[in-house]
């Protein structure tokens, strides 16, 4: 900071952000990695609140981009002994992971449809309430997007009035189908190879598994 410029304006005039530029490469992410953004924003907050009025437009639109997602996953009766399936979900706030849980199913499905349609049902609201709460991420009130590689729960999930098949679902799994309507949660696709929630399921080959745990950002303490 001692060799920057120093400026007048809190925001270059004339620059419009998007959330279309986000990072797409590998060196991109490695990139955005080493800016504190969570720390310039909180920063930022504190000036808002105490001092500079000037700036409160700046904090509003820049803190628009903290990122809250979920990735969640099932292996499909994957217990021997009760043919119950294993869950797992990950949530991420701003590239690091915030909420994590594996666990085995308390109710025996029949599908991969039903398998994954419970899972992170309820976590992602919880959540993104206490977040509100902390008032330190102003684009949660936006709905939460929880990435699937299940079709079938996806689309279960967005058309209430689609899919009979599945009307022997307990009413506690439409919950989500719920969240979806209200605008608090939004589930989208992501390949199996993609889903970082693959490594809380099954166990994986040793290139997904560290492919998985570098996604999650998790390093070692030597590293």
């Amino acid at each position: 900071m001692e060799t920057s410029k120093r400026g007048f304006l809190p925001m270059s005039y004339g620059v419009k952000l998007s959330k279309k530029q986000y990072p797409r490469t590998d060196e991109e992410l490695r990139k955005m990695f080493d800016i504190l953004y969570v720390s310039a924003i909180g920063s930022i907050q504190y000036v808002v609140q105490c001092t500079k009025l000037d700036v409160a437009f700046t904090f509003s639109v820049k803190s628009r981009y903290q990122a809250y997602a979920g990735y969640s996953d099932a292996s499909f009766q994957s217990n021997e002994d009760d043919a119950k399936s294993q869950s797992g979900f990950v949530f991420k706030l701003n590239g690091g992971v915030v909420v994590w849980k594996s666990s085995k199913q308390d109710t025996t499905v029949d599908s991969t449809t039903e398998a994954e349609y419970i899972v992170a049902s309820k976590e992602a609201v919880l959540m993104k309430n206490y977040i509100q709460e902390l008032a330190i991420v102003p684009s949660i009130i936006e709905p939460v997007v929880i990435f699937y590689d299940n079709n079938g729960a996806i689309a279960q999930a967005k058309e209430p009035t689609s899919h009979h098949r599945f009307e022997h679902f307990l009413r506690r799994y439409h919950l989500l189908r719920e969240m979806v309507g209200r605008g608090d949660v939004w589930m989208d696709q992501v390949t199996s190879s993609e889903n970082m929630a693959n490594i809380l399921t099954k166990p994986l080959s040793q290139i997904a598994h560290v492919q998985h745990v570098d996604k999650m950002g998790l390093r070692n303490t030597s590293d």
